[in-house]
């Protein structure tokens, strides 16, 4: 899986950081989302897509 971020879409709600907190994080002066890991491991494919699926802003797209 690959796992990409737009942070022009972002509108730091924060879903992505709680489902994936090892995938995501949020820049501390803004909200907007950080990419961790663009290459996480299968364990979190799951949480990955789940945080991609109710992303507000669509900012993560996720391939296979």
């Amino acid at each position: 899986m690959k796992v990409s971020v737009d942070q022009d879409k972002c509108i730091g709600s924060g879903q992505c950081v709680m489902l994936a907190p090892d995938v995501f994080d949020q820049r501390d002066e803004d909200g907007i989302v950080v990419l961790r890991d663009a290459n996480p491991p299968s364990d979190l494919d799951d949480d990955v897509r789940e945080a991609a699926h109710v992303c507000p802003g669509l900012a993560i797209e996720v391939e296979d």
